[in-house]
This record gives C-alpha cells, structure tokens and sequence, in this order.
C-alpha cells in the first residue's frame, strides 16, 4: 500500500491552515505529525479520514481495496474518545466489533489492560482509562491504517508500552500509522511532517 497526499490546500474559517503540501506513507511505515496547536495536525488527520474536503489536492491509496473509501480502511482515534459513557468498557467494545465488522471483543479487552474494568460503566474511567478503551477500536476490527491523534495523551507508563507494542505489530503486518504528537511515540517514524505555526 502507498497513502499520498498532493498539492493539499485547508482553510477553515478563513484562515489559511496549510498549502502545497505533500506527504507518503507506504506498507509498514510510521509518519510523525509535528507542530504547535492550531498548526493543521488535526486537520489533516480529519482530511485523510474523509471527514472534511480539502479546497485544493487529491487523498490517494495505492494497494487497497478499491471497493472502499480511504476512511473506510482506516481507525482514526481523536481528542474525542467515541465512547458511550452509559455502557460499560465491554459493551463499548462489543458496538464497535458489531458496527466496524470486527472479530473479537476479549482481544480489546485483553490488548489495552481493560478486563478488571469490562463491567465499569465508561462514564466513570479516569482520562487514562477512557484512552485506553478508545484505542482498543485498533484491535477489535483491524483496518490498515491508522490515523492517531495525539495517542500518547493520557496514558502512564505501563500503558505507553502496550501502546508501542501494537503500532509495532501493525507496521510489521504492512499496516500504516500517521499520527500526530509533541512529544515520543515510543518508536522512530520514517518521517516527519512539520506543519508550520498557526496563523
């Protein structure tokens, strides 16, 4: 697989976020967002996900399925956790194996240290906790990309390990990650996008 982006171009409220910009990820490689808040990271993110349009530039994936969308092959874990505070950590993982078509409930638990907690509503996590439960998405139905956003926020130490374990296992399985930080993601990226400073 090769993920492109070209010529990409955002504004958003009239403010220009970035231009001209260009970047590619293939099979097994991890690419580093960097730069200060309200640099782009976010946006970009967003636009790869197919959830904003871009005014000028083209998304492209080499080596997919041709039959899906670019956001349709990817996970894209964000500053908003996606959970259901009403449910609890099992039955949050149970919805995304049902509606993403995934094949394990007990691999989200098990991946991300959620077991003691499975019969806790998700309302009453800690942040660290709501984090974790939001990333075992990436375990419960496996997508080729994925797009992480700031996914170090919130976790200690013992959880920043299971963290690396699995962006290292999805790499070696010819995945792609792009995600965006400010500080270590536990393993070197193959590259860098530095987005400029806010305007």
């Amino acid at each position: 697989m090769r993920l492109s982006g070209i010529g990409l171009m955002v504004e958003r409220s009239q403010r220009l976020v970035f231009s001209g910009l260009n970047f590619a990820a293939g099979s097994g490689e991890l690419v580093a967002l960097t730069g200060s808040n309200g640099a782009g990271k976010t946006t970009l993110l967003r636009l790869i996900a197919g959830l904003i349009r871009p005014q000028a530039g083209t998304v492209e994936l080499e080596g997919g399925d041709g039959d899906l969308t670019i956001g349709q092959q990817a996970h894209m874990i964000g500053h908003q956790h996606g959970i259901k505070p009403a449910l609890t950590v099992e039955e949050n993982i149970r919805f995304w194996k049902d509606f993403l078509g995934g094949e394990t409930v007990q691999g989200g638990l098990e991946g991300f240290g959620l077991e003691a907690l499975r019969a806790f509503p998700a309302g009453v996590l800690s942040a660290g906790q709501r984090r974790r439960l939001s990333l075992a998405r990436l375990l419960v139905a496996p997508r080729p990309i994925w797009l992480l956003d700031e996914p170090t926020s919130g976790l200690d130490q013992r959880s920043l390990v299971l963290l690396s374990r699995h962006m290292r296992g999805h790499l070696a399985e010819g995945g792609i990650i792009i995600a965006a930080t400010h500080g270590t993601l536990g393993l070197k990226p193959m590259s860098v996008i530095a987005l400029g400073e806010a305007a």
